[in-house]
């Protein structure tokens, strides 16, 4: 963590590590492994909340634990944006981390994959590797989707590629 801003340090502190490395094929592992994966999300989103900085809503989308969907938003110029968040849990995961997707967002920016994959190999994923297994989903949304939010929703906005849903609604009126 060294030369990271003091609030990143913080924030990723307070998220608990995750000790069990199974995937979706490893059983009761996996079991074990999804348990600590809801202890560091409730952890992680109490502690948003606490700061009032609450950006996300995510569940498992299946039983199994390996399908997510849900919101997240981020707000510029004292407007809140909100996409759909979604992403599945690779095979090869904890080694693997999950593509994280904003389909709404799908070709309106070069950091982004087909499909609404962001993209996060330069910066993210050397990190989850040096942290497997002890990084999971929280980890992923705290150091992968924040910063990309951070960097790329106001270019956005300002470029014109995405409207707030008030001048969008205002627009199709007319």
């Amino acid at each position: 963590m060294e030369g990271w801003d003091p609030n990143t340090k913080s924030t990723l502190t307070q998220i608990p590590l995750l000790t069990t490395k199974a995937g979706p094929r490893d059983g009761a592992a996996w079991t074990q492994r999804l348990k600590e994966e809801y202890k560091a999300l409730i952890a992680y989103t109490q502690m948003n909340k606490s700061k009032d900085n609450d950006w996300f809503r995510i569940s498992a989308a299946n039983p199994e634990g390996t399908r997510w969907t849900g919101k997240c938003w981020y707000v510029h110029n004292l407007l809140k944006y909100e996409f759909d968040l979604q992403f599945d849990i690779p095979v090869t995961y904890p080694a693997t981390a999950p593509e994280l997707e904003l389909p709404e967002l799908d070709g309106k920016t070069q950091k982004m994959y087909r499909g609404g994959k962001i993209c996060l190999t330069v910066h993210f994923k050397p990190l989850w590797a040096k942290n497997c297994p002890r990084f999971g989903i929280a980890h992923a949304l705290c150091l992968g989707l924040a910063p990309w939010l951070a960097a790329e929703i106001p270019i956005l906005v300002d470029s014109g590629m995405i409207k707030h849903k008030d001048d969008a609604a205002t627009s199709n009126e007319s």
